[in-house]
């Protein structure tokens, strides 16, 4: 995706990680909102060479996320984050960042706190994220841990009201599918059966997440387009993760260091598939946006963020895994989500320049 034809200077998706001796706005100390599974530092995490990066365009540069600037911006505004763990990750990013300047307060959690809502009263901001992990209407029988009960539902033709009911009230969203389309699910469109996913024995046509994906997506972003109410919409691409050696039910981890130059590491099929689906999507959804006066910006992290194996919990994602002396005990590993700080910081930075920019 061309960037230069959105914001007219570069592409800020193209570029490399270097060294920033500056470090992060702020740590586990000074941020109130990190969740347990993401406090890298507090949980034990003996290296802090992962904090010292920066994302750095081929062409331009990227300024560092202006706190009091952005609260000034969004002053009277609503902006909100709908999608999975990975959108709660970012949120809790943005919302350590803006600390710095002004805390938010909590005024609404759901009763699993995956969907919330904060308060900043000084600037009269209001920040949401909306949990649901297929922007579609599911059926999902998962526990905290991932485990499965059962295949999820998944209703392709029909959007899930936890969002588009709520859509209304926001001036500015960030919104993204993600990692739930690769998982086990029946797909339905107009309550029958169209097929499945990864669903052997069930006498049921495979028609791969793919079909499900794009369908989804185009649903979800006509839906944006369509509506009377004008949500200047952030579409962020898919996330890497970078388990090695198995999946995070198997064994996988991610213990390396620092950061992957460009051409040490190539986008895996099933990400790059996904990609390209949201890529099309997305250009559709910007013709059509571009005739009814809508805003609508692509925040492509993929790339950079493939970059980054070093940024992710692995084994800390609980507190000490290896109290006690025993390092050859079996811990489950996390190299979807990021450590915060980490890397995922720097969404904030491209999110914050596409909005001047605009």
């Amino acid at each position: 995706m061309d960037q230069s034809s959105q914001n007219g200077k570069c592409d800020f998706y193209i570029g490399d990680w270097v060294p920033d001796t500056t470090g992060p706005f702020y740590t586990n100390h000074t941020c109130y909102s990190i969740e347990a599974h993401q406090n890298c530092m507090r949980n034990g995490r003996p290296d802090t060479s992962y904090l010292y990066w920066r994302w750095k365009p081929r062409d331009c540069e990227l300024p560092k996320f202006n706190p009091k600037r952005f609260l000034d911006m969004m002053q009277h505004k609503s902006l909100a984050f709908i999608g999975d763990s990975i959108m709660r990750n970012h949120v809790q990013s943005l919302l350590c960042i803006l600390s710095q300047e002004e805390k938010g307060v909590e005024v609404y959690h759901d009763k699993q706190y995956k969907s919330r809502r904060w308060y900043f009263p000084v600037h009269d901001l209001t920040l949401s994220v909306v949990w649901s992990p297929f922007l579609v209407k599911a059926t999902i029988f998962e526990d905290d841990n991932g485990a499965s009960t059962d295949i999820i539902k998944l209703h392709l033709d029909k959007l899930d009201d936890v969002w588009t009911q709520q859509f209304d009230n926001f001036d500015f969203v960030v919104i993204a599918g993600g990692k739930w389309y690769l998982k086990t699910a029946v797909y339905y469109e107009n309550s029958k059966i169209v097929g499945c996913h990864n669903c052997k024995g069930k006498n049921i046509t495979e028609v791969g997440f793919e079909y499900a994906n794009r369908k989804a997506l185009n649903s979800i972003l006509k839906h944006i387009t369509r509506s009377k109410h004008k949500t200047f919409t952030f579409f962020r691409t898919t996330t890497p993760d970078h388990f090695e050696n198995g999946e995070w039910n198997n064994g996988g981890y991610c213990n390396r260091t620092g950061p992957f130059k460009k051409g040490e590491i190539d986008v895996r099929d099933i990400d790059e598939a996904m990609r390209k689906i949201e890529l099309d999507e997305f250009e559709r959804a910007l013709r059509i946006s571009s005739e009814v006066g809508l805003t609508v910006k692509l925040l492509d992290t993929t790339f950079l963020s493939l970059l980054r194996p070093d940024g992710h919990p692995g084994v800390y994602r609980q507190y000490q895994p290896f109290a006690g002396g025993n390092r050859h005990r079996k811990v489950q590993n996390d190299c979807l989500h990021w450590c915060l700080p980490g890397p995922i910081d720097s969404w904030n930075d491209l999110m914050m320049e596409t909005l001047v920019s605009s």
